[in-house]
């Protein structure tokens, strides 16, 4: 007989939930190519390519509910003509096919959903080039980021999420029972289930498609929760190709396919607005600007929203002892993925009498004609360049480096870098622009791609007073402080604790794709969880003992003597 899913996976899921129960890091994916073997094999497998370049110019086919045409919206930033029809459903159909489907889900049970999940997941690593090459042509991202985006690091933060929620499901004891005595009546015994909120919808990240969308997916699933997923209308093919994925795994194991389906339609329908709307929608996730994040917050009250907002990431620079890596790290950080990285730094809070070094005191003139420097000649090679920068996708990048210019001093102006192999693709430098302290109306704003803006304060104390007023309202996703004093680094981090912000110290080279899938997201680690399920326990009378036979009194009777 064929094992079932979750005897298939069950060493693999046991190991990352007990990895996870001792704090510990455990990669099965990424461990099992080696991330250096995995972007070799992206510039020379030619498999891959081959199917990627299958789905190119063909309607792309689910068989979902409540079709009513057809709808292109994505380009290649690259020139590739893409041309891939999405079927266009109605929304309230798919919500409600989801809701249809999700009794029998529920009834699977935990370990069996878990199981499907991995299964999802293994397949969808065999396919990690071809999903690269579908982020790499939808984001503007270089090759390798794209890997690393979509390939076995982006699985087994998925693979974290699956664990996670399979462990806090365990915890539920489904087949508890107890007995109380009723005042002056019969005892009561009772029992508890776990229940899935209902559906969950997933919007689409426009940058980071599968990074940020698969623990929230993988999360819902286990717990329960059939999937509706919206992609942005930018980068639909990631998404579209993990959706028929996880179809096809669901049919084979005798399920409905529409417990996972595609919500695709051109922006001027809003689709992700009316999907968080409905009624029956009740778990929201979402990863991108704080503008959106407040509207679902404000409008989806039907449902759990967890909203990560990428907002303003913040560096406060205090004194350092390797001032070159320091301008070396900001650069690189600045220039990544045309500024997209969740890791990206746009507010440099730096004290206007400048700070020391172990090169001397630095004036902010130094530092952000050292940061210029430092971003030219990581830029001065147009290979490497298109390696770090990737393509533009978005027009409202455009918009922003032309706006953020007039608001200061541009200490290093956002220039075009001609790509190597794809003439058309348009690669621009990072903007660096000066401002001060009392200029909150610009540095609060949430600026797109390659934006970043020196700000000069009254003091670190200031700058910290910055960091906390301005992320602590407008949220981010990471800070970031460099100082040789023990207590500046005490005040960054009780600030960050305050602010719900991570904090990285010190750190010259900030990580472009930090490994947790839980850690950095909202309701962080067990809530993001449990927020998906509600416990619902149920009383009653208890059966009344049965009587005891009596031969067996009499032979009890006999055993008592003897």
């Amino acid at each position: 007989m064929r094992a079932g899913p979750y005897e298939r996976h069950r060493e693999l899921l046991q190991s990352v939930v007990r990895a996870i129960a001792a704090g510990e890091s455990r990669r099965p994916f990424t461990e099992a190519t080696g991330q250096d073997a995995a972007d070799a094999g992206m510039r020379s497998t030619r498999t891959a390519g081959k199917v990627f370049r299958s789905l190119l110019g063909r309607p792309f086919e689910l068989g979902q509910p409540g079709e009513l045409g057809r709808v292109r919206t994505e380009s290649s930033p690259y020139g590739l003509a893409l041309a891939i029809d999405y079927p266009r459903c109605d929304p309230t159909e798919l919500v409600a096919a989801a809701g249809r489907a999700a009794a029998g889900w529920r009834a699977a049970g935990p370990h069996q959903r878990a199981g499907l999940a991995v299964e999802i997941l293994r397949r969808l690593n065999t396919r990690s080039h071809e999903l690269a090459l579908a982020v790499h042509h939808t984001t503007g991202q270089p090759v390798q980021t794209a890997l690393r985006a979509a390939g076995p690091r982006a699985q087994d933060r998925a693979l974290e999420a699956v664990a996670q929620a399979f462990a806090e499901s365990e915890r539920v004891p489904a087949d508890l029972h107890w007995k109380s005595a009723e005042r002056g009546g019969r005892p009561l015994e009772g029992s508890c289930a776990l229940v899935p909120r209902g559906v969950s919808l997933l919007v689409g990240c426009p940058d980071f498609p599968l990074w940020s969308g698969y623990p929230g997916l993988f999360a819902s699933l286990v717990t329960g929760n059939p999937v509706v997923v919206a992609p942005h209308p930018r980068t639909v093919l990631p998404l579209a190709i993990t959706v028929r994925v996880a179809r096809q795994v669901l049919v084979e194991a005798g399920h409905s396919p529409d417990l996972v389906t595609l919500a695709v339609a051109e922006p001027e329908r809003q689709v992700h607005r009316r999907l968080a709307t409905d009624p029956a929608v009740r778990i929201v996730d979402y990863t991108g600007p704080g503008r959106f994040a407040d509207w679902l917050e404000q409008h989806a009250r039907q449902a759990a929203v967890f909203a990560n907002r990428t907002g303003l990431n913040t560096v406060v620079v205090d004194s350092t002892d390797d001032y070159r890596g320091l301008v070396r790290g900001l650069a690189l950080a600045s220039c990544r993925c045309h500024g997209t990285v969740r890791t990206t730094p746009q507010n440099i809070l730096v004290p206007e009498r400048g700070f020391s070094t172990d090169e001397g005191h630095k004036t902010l003139r130094d530092l952000g004609a050292d940061l210029g420097d430092a971003v030219d000649r990581l830029l001065g090679h147009p290979g490497r360049a298109a390696r770090l920068l990737g393509a533009i996708t978005a027009h409202e990048v455009r918009g922003a480096l032309t706006e953020a210019a007039r608001y200061g001093p541009v200490l290093h102006a956002s220039g075009p870098v001609a790509h190597p192999d794809h003439p058309y693709a348009d690669l621009r430098t990072p903007l660096l622009v000066r401002l001060r302290a009392c200029d909150e109306r610009v540095y609060t704003r949430e600026w797109p791609g390659l934006v970043s803006f020196l700000v000069g304060t009254d003091s670190t104390s200031h700058s910290l007073a910055l960091l906390r007023r301005t992320v602590g309202r407008h949220g981010a996703l990471y800070a970031s402080v460099h100082s040789t004093d023990p207590l500046v680094l005490a005040a960054a981090e009780t600030a960050a604790l305050d602010t719900g912000v991570h904090l990285v110290e010190n750190l010259d080279d900030l990580p472009a794709d930090p490994s947790s899938a839980l850690a950095e997201l909202p309701g962080s680690g067990a809530h993001f969880v449990t927020g998906r399920f509600r416990v619902v326990r149920s009383r009653r009378h208890a059966p009344p003992a049965a009587p005891v036979p009596a031969a067996r009194l009499e032979v009890a009777a006999e055993l008592v003597d003897v």
